[in-house]
């Protein structure tokens, strides 16, 4: 793994003008139609992407300590506002890697702003009153979202070309681990694993 991350990862093309992420390919048995579909969180050790945007949909209480750390916010005024533009509204879904709702405003998210982020794989993760807005985010930077789906592939994104060796291995066998934790058989159900950049070939791992 270290040779192929030191010879094919270790500098971004001059020519492109965006960061290189890495992800992670699992290609699973055909026996993997009879797994129990999952979808779970991972906590890596380190983030995926160095310049990650998260906005919070909260309550008055959320707001306030939003604007008070300089954290994107929307109160639910703003968001019924937004919802007659809908240029708006798709901009936003794509300004941001995330979001966060506070508890008693996530309920009317889908009510309010339909279907979209759901769709986009980016509906809002609840934050309490009990916890901090800034650790919240410092942890979503390290979480990823694992799905098991009829597709015999699992796809997830793992780190960045920026990154040293050290932290894309740690990333990546994290990440094996877990989701091999996950499947039944566990290996007995692996055919390959790879990993790929956004805009690169895929090296097999296993």
């Amino acid at each position: 793994m270290e040779t192929i991350l030191h010879e094919k990862y270790s500098f971004n093309s001059p020519v492109l003008r965006f960061l290189t992420y890495i992800h992670h390919n699992v290609a699973s048995s055909p026996r993997i139609k009879r797994e129990k579909r999952f979808a779970t969180n991972i906590q890596l050790r380190y983030p995926i992407r160095p310049r990650y945007k998260c906005c919070v949909y909260g309550d008055e209480q959320h707001c306030d300590e939003a604007r008070l750390y300089k954290i994107p916010h929307m109160s639910m005024d703003d968001l019924r506002r937004m919802n007659k533009d809908k240029k708006k509204k798709k901009k936003l879904e794509h300004r941001y890697h995330a979001f966060l709702a506070s508890d008693n405003v996530i309920r009317q998210i889908p009510r309010i702003l339909g279907p979209g982020l759901g769709r986009m794989g980016k509906f809002p993760t609840l934050v309490t009153h009990t916890e901090l807005l800034r650790d919240k985010i410092e942890q979503m930077k390290t979480t990823i979202r694992v799905h098991l789906k009829k597709s015999p592939f699992i796809n997830v994104p793992v780190g960045h070309v920026n990154m040293t060796e050290e932290q894309l291995i740690s990333n990546i066998s994290m990440t094996i681990n877990c989701i091999v934790a996950l499947l039944r058989k566990h290996w007995q159900h692996v055919r390959k694993v790879f990993i790929k950049s956004t805009m690169g070939p895929s090296h097999r791992l296993y």
